[in-house]
């Protein structure tokens, strides 16, 4: 298949492509390096360094590659940066990706897999969050993943071009940055092997639903030919407190470090976990990595 990643020099996005790669798929990248990394593309990928907001690159690169798919991962992820800065995450996140898909219409792409978040969901009103819960938007980033999810709605309805969802719930590995928004693993991680204390929001009591970055690829895999117009949370299931990363991340690392605890931020979560059922019903995919043993592999590929 022949495929287009955007944001493949990024965190997920290089590892998917590197996947495609190794499953015999023709990729390319589109990626601005705004955060992804050019070493992070192989040899065998064809790389654009550009942005989705020029609509005359963008056109470039379809007409060049002809994909029949394509996997949208680049985005604005920062969500304070969504807060101070509205206009630029939308016209990134929403008009960026408006241009691709006018361009996959023109072109014929036949499927758009997309990279949304749990975001959406807001502060919970029940768990786990299955995809039925309402959507109650409260960043930027939430609204610009929570809008490009009803484009696509609509331009499935409109001119037949296929789609599915995926979103996801906390993701970590190998790759990702400590300075990433929402990366708590990474930046855990960094702080154990730096021997500085790590700082913790409110008790550490509050719980997430952490997913390994390889599960997230093979989900991604998946939505390829599965999940045609589909909206399908990427989760393990199960709720992990942050306190109990830390302490995992000790054990393995054999090192241990006081937390320095600070006020809850405004707008923080107190708990999320997603149900994952609908994946494994409509993509045949179920999380295969325990916390425990992502958090290994983790520290075994810097050790």
């Amino acid at each position: 298949m022949n495929t287009l990643v955007t944001g493949g020099a990024g965190f997920i996005g290089s590892l998917l492509s590197a996947a495609l790669i190794s499953r015999n798929n023709k990729v390319s990248v589109l990626d601005n390096l705004s955060t992804g990394k050019r070493e992070k593309v192989g040899d065998s990928i064809k790389f654009y360094q550009g942005d989705l907001r020029d609509r005359a690159f963008v056109k470039r690169v379809i007409v060049e590659e002809k994909p029949e798919i394509i996997y949208h991962l680049a985005a604005q992820a920062s969500v304070p940066e969504s807060l101070k800065n509205p206009v630029e995450d939308a016209d990134i996140n929403i008009i960026g990706t408006l241009n691709l898909l006018d361009l996959a219409v023109e072109y014929q792409v036949k499927k758009v897999v997309f990279a949304s978040s749990a975001a959406v969901y807001g502060i919970p009103r029940y768990l786990p969050i299955d995809e039925s819960h309402p959507v109650e938007v409260l960043s930027g980033y939430a609204v610009s993943k929570f809008t490009v999810e009803q484009y696509l709605s609509v331009y499935k309805y409109l001119y037949g071009l296929d789609y599915t969802v995926l979103r996801y719930a906390n993701v970590y590995g190998p790759g990702q940055s400590s300075a990433a928004e929402g990366g708590v693993v990474a930046i855990f991680k960094q702080n154990i092997l730096d021997d500085k204390a790590p700082v913790i929001f409110s008790d550490g009591e509050q719980t997430r639903d952490f997913i390994f970055v390889q599960d997230v690829v093979e989900a991604n895999l998946a939505a390829m030919t599965l999940g045609s117009g589909k909206v399908i949370n990427i989760s393990t299931g199960k709720s992990t407190t942050i306190n109990s990363v830390l302490k995992l991340l000790q054990g393995i690392c054999e090192k241990q470090c006081s937390p320095v605890y600070h006020s809850a931020r405004s707008g923080d979560i107190r708990d999320s976990v997603l149900d994952n059922k609908l994946a494994e019903e409509v993509l045949a995919w179920q999380a295969s990595y325990s916390l425990e043993k992502g958090l290994k592999i983790l520290i075994d590929k810097i050790s």
